[in-house]
């Protein structure tokens, strides 16, 4: 069955059986020194939100989108949301306390500072700037959730995660979520 077809499910293995890819290993073990309890859904590369309803199966957890963004001071943030909440840019730099312009930080600041490719972002690629240069902001609804559900730094997989632990992830990385 090909991932365009109706039907196409993400397929999940224990992770006991599956080969981790050679990208989530910074994240994985971070988590794994936590003590963090995950699973790994297989899937074919998501790059929008359409595309990650169509083809990524059953996961029970919130599904968000990752912003990577940047003011003209080149302060950056990452803003992870549910996927169903619209974000006003102008309003995030008031919340920010940005300076100037909320604008998308380029796929070239993306890779150079937190290592991942355009499609990939990710509140687990913080695992990647231990200079702390990237905050995190976090949507207050995602305390409504149990579990959430992020790439682990590529888009080929969803990495279903307790909110909880994400947040314990976070500040093991010298972060403390801004929620809105």
């Amino acid at each position: 069955m090909s991932r365009a077809e109706p039907g196409y499910r993400a397929r999940v293995l224990p992770l006991s059986v599956q080969t981790l890819d050679p990208r989530e290993l910074p994240a994985t073990r971070r988590l794994d020194e936590l003590a963090v309890s995950y699973a790994i859904h297989r899937h074919p590369p998501l790059y929008t939100v359409a595309e990650a309803k169509a083809l990524r199966g059953d996961i029970d957890a919130a599904h968000v989108k990752n912003l990577f963004l940047r003011d003209k001071r080149e302060q950056m943030w990452m803003v992870t949301v549910l996927e169903s909440r619209s974000i006003d840019t102008k309003e995030l730099r008031g919340l920010l306390g940005a300076s100037g312009t909320v604008s998308f930080g380029s796929h070239d600041r993306l890779r150079r500072v937190l290592g991942i490719e355009p499609g990939s972002v990710s509140p687990l690629a913080l695992v990647n700037d231990p200079a702390g240069s990237v905050r995190i902001v976090l949507d207050a609804a995602l305390r409504d959730h149990t579990h959430v559900g992020v790439h682990p730094l590529h888009n080929e997989a969803t990495l279903r995660i307790a909110v909880v632990d994400l947040v314990r992830f976070l500040e093991a990385s010298g972060r403390s979520p801004i929620w809105m």
